[in-house]
């Protein structure tokens, strides 16, 4: 599976990335993405006024570690997860116990280093495995962030597949994580794929794709505020996340319930192994697309979604605990919603008194019998019967149990005979 592995490759390579919301390690991922496709990349100033919140000072680190007689018990270079996101500078000796109150562990997972981050208040921290701490004996240790947090901006890019209409889809994905590897460069790994696979596709889309690659929270929240004019186009998106763990998937729907993308992926996930959620203000940045302000069609599609496995905001989300298979997955799921998106209309039948006669325009195959035949057929009577202005071909597909292309296709062919309108 190529595709599974290019994707896999990139998140292994994107992984060892010292991320936050603001800073170098944001630069260097995009850096990267953008050798895959092309991206414009924004800069928004520290200070400026991003609806109800502020983008903040920029903060970038080149070293940490906790030591004791020269060796580093705590090494900032061997994992980026060791400090607390957003860490002020600190050199100090001090003693284990006034170290303890400055320190993360998970005592339960006493092997893994938890993620933490303190964005908005200024404090420090380091975050190891409980197993190490309890190897920790009494004395002085050596502490050293050496950070910055100084005036700068939050970085933030698109890539944008330009479409047949003006109206967008976008697809959200956040790069603020240090190293996590499900969580989220497996996200922008599909995102990148899926790019990619628009832009190859013999057919121009309809939609214009918007693909959107910022911090958390307040990566979108700057998106919206600086397209607040303009975000009217948005008639459909997702935010993927989680996309690379072995668990089936999971589609949590937008505020609305019943946006088109919420029938899309329904109907997508089908006959897979999946799992179907409803709305809630907590999650990814599909809660900032659903503010009611905004109120956008945007789900949230994710693996194992946030929460939901132990490895979660640990160092137990690695590069392994993603697959190429489920990767691929993913990929493979978010192409066909694009490709019911793309294609998903509603008519009107010009013919609607009894029958129209089928076989006299051609539209009755000569293969009786076929199975194949019989769904073609099946397609076009359902299409003829529902297309009343009021059933898109989607609800159509889903009232006859019937596979979306064979009812697209049912309804090209009767398009071309004169017997529907749009």
């Amino acid at each position: 599976m190529p595709l599974g592995e290019d994707m896999h490759a990139l998140v292994r390579r994107l992984y060892p990335l010292c991320r936050s919301i603001t800073g170098d390690g944001v630069r260097e991922t995009l850096k990267i993405v953008g050798e895959h496709v092309d991206l414009t990349v924004h800069e928004v100033p520290t200070g400026t006024q991003v609806l109800d919140w502020t983008v903040p000072q920029e903060w970038n680190i080149r070293d940490a570690y906790i030591a004791r007689d020269g060796e580093r018990v705590v090494d900032f270079q061997a994992l980026n997860l060791h400090v607390v996101g957003y860490s002020v500078p600190v050199d100090e000796t001090m003693s284990l116990a006034e170290l303890r109150g400055h320190l993360h562990t998970l005592p339960d997972q006493p092997d893994l280093v938890p993620y933490r981050t303190s964005y908005y208040a200024p404090t420090w921290g380091f975050c190891l495995a409980q197993s190490t701490l309890d190897e920790m004996s009494d004395g002085d240790y050596e502490v050293r962030i050496d950070s910055t947090l100084a005036d700068g901006s939050l970085t933030y890019a698109e890539h944008v597949v330009r479409g047949q209409v003006e109206d967008e889809v976008i697809v959200s994905c956040h790069v603020c994580h240090p190293s996590l590897a499900n969580d989220n460069m497996a996200g922008v790994a599909v995102a990148v794929e899926l790019a990619r696979w628009l832009a190859q596709s013999p057919r121009n889309p309809y939609y214009t794709y918007r693909f959107i690659f910022a911090p958390g929270t307040i990566g979108a929240i700057t998106w919206l505020a600086r397209n607040r004019e303009r975000v009217d186009r948005v008639k459909h998106g997702i935010v993927l996340a989680c996309a690379g763990d072995r668990g089936s998937l999971t589609y949590k729907q937008s505020r609305r319930g019943d946006a088109e993308i919420d029938r899309v992926l329904a109907h997508v996930l089908g006959d897979r192994p999946h799992e179907i959620r409803e709305f809630s203000p907590y999650g990814y940045d599909e809660r900032q697309y659903c503010s009611p302000g905004f109120d956008l069609g945007v789900g949230s599609l994710t693996r194992t979604p946030y929460a939901g496995y132990p490895e979660y905001h640990t160092s137990g989300d690695n590069p392994d605990f993603v697959t190429p298979e489920s990767l691929l997955d993913t990929l493979e799921a978010c192409q066909e919603a694009v490709a019911i998106l793309d294609r998903n209309r509603t008519y009107v039948n010009l013919s609607p008194y009894g029958e129209p006669q089928l076989g006299r325009r051609g539209l009755y195959s000569s293969l009786g019998g076929r199975s194949d035949a019989h769904d073609a057929q099946l397609a076009m009577l359902w299409v003829l019967n529902l297309s009343d202005g009021t059933h898109d071909l989607l609800a159509i597909a889903d009232r006859a149990r019937l596979p979306f292309p064979a009812v697209a296709a049912a309804a090209d062919a009767l398009h071309a005979a004169g017997l529907l309108k749009d």
